[in-house]
C-alpha cells in the first residue's frame, strides 16, 4: 500500500501516519515542564490532582530545536484559529495553586 501511494503522481510528499486506538484516546495533562540542551528539547506532560502532593509525568516528548520552533509556530497558528472561532482564551495572572517542588530550574507552560 505504501508503495502504491508513493508511486501515484501528485503524492510525492504524502506521509501515511498510523494512530493506534490507545494513543487516539489521549492523555490528560494540566502542566508541562520544558527543558533543553544544545541538541534537544524535552517536554514532560504532567497531571496534577488537587490535594495530592505528588504528580506523575504522563508522557515525555523529545524533539530537536528545529521541531520545537515548528511546534511553537503551529501552536500559535492553532490558538489564533481557536480564538477566531470561540473568542479569547482567558488566562489568570495568578500563579498555579499547587506545590511546585520539582527541583531544578525548568520552564513551565
Amino acid at each position: 500500500m505504501a508503495d502504491e501511494v508513493k508511486n501515484k503522481p501528485g503524492n510525492q510528499n504524502q506521509i501515511n501516519i498510523e494512530l493506534t486506538e490507545e494513543i487516539a484516546e489521549g492523555i490528560y495533562s494540566n502542566l508541562a515542564m520544558i527543558a533543553h540542551s544544545n541538541g534537544e528539547f524535552v517536554i514532560d506532560f504532567i497531571r496534577l490532582m488537587p490535594g495530592v502532593p505528588k504528580a506523575k509525568v504522563k508522557s515525555r516528548i523529545v524533539i530537536t530545536p528545529e521541531h520545537a520552533k515548528r511546534l511553537l509556530a503551529a501552536l500559535k497558528d492553532n490558538i489564533k484559529k481557536y480564538e477566531d472561532n470561540f473568542g479569547p482564551i482567558k488566562q489568570s495572572d495568578e500563579a498555579p495553586k499547587f506545590p511546585m517542588n520539582f527541583g531544578g530550574s525548568i520552564g513551565e507552560a
